[in-house]
């Protein structure tokens, strides 16, 4: 797919670009579990009555498998802009945050945050987000672009656990 929602799906407000929150939820999240490399996780992504993003489901670790993710196209320029501001309510887990800068782009800059069971802002530099290719940590610079062109969450902590993470809002600010 090439650049749907572009920007109809970005507000910009006292310089904050929202990419996700209960306003504006009509985003297309597409799931990508290890069962593309054999494994057999399985996640979904839904919208609860409260209009926050749910991301559920359960990580397996047999047939060499281990993550479940869930990713969004998106094009943002930065500008100015230096961190990754999350609001969620999670499970005491440890998750990924991954973004790209180009679309062909074969690696993601990764950023683990913990969660707990209460709602929870977490900011995350990106000047912190380093380079990975397939659980393994690339020799090059952090993140530097001044675009992003997907976002997606990730958990894979090498053990079979079930898992939701209630996404209530994601900003660039």
């Amino acid at each position: 797919m090439k650049w749907f929602l572009i920007l109809s799906f970005l507000m910009c407000l006292n310089d904050e670009i929202i990419i996700f929150d209960k306003d504006n939820n009509t985003q297309k999240w597409y799931i990508t579990n290890d069962t593309v490399m054999g494994g057999i996780s399985n996640s979904s992504v839904k919208i609860n009555n409260e209009g926050s993003l749910v991301f559920s489901g359960r990580v397996s670790t047999e047939n060499n498998g281990g993550f479940a993710m869930t990713k969004m196209p998106i094009a943002i320029n930065l500008n100015k802009h230096s961190k990754v501001v999350l609001r969620v309510k999670g499970d005491d887990k440890q998750y990924q945050l991954r973004l790209k800068s180009d679309e062909s782009q074969r690696y993601s800059y990764v950023q683990a945050f913990r969660t707990n069971t209460q709602e929870q802002e977490i900011i995350l530099p990106l000047k912190g987000f380093y380079p990975a290719f397939r659980g393994r940590k690339l020799s090059f610079g952090n993140f530097s672009a001044n675009q992003i062109k997907e976002v997606a969450i990730l958990i894979g902590n090498k053990k079979d656990e079930d898992f939701s993470l209630e996404i209530i809002k994601i900003a660039i600010q």
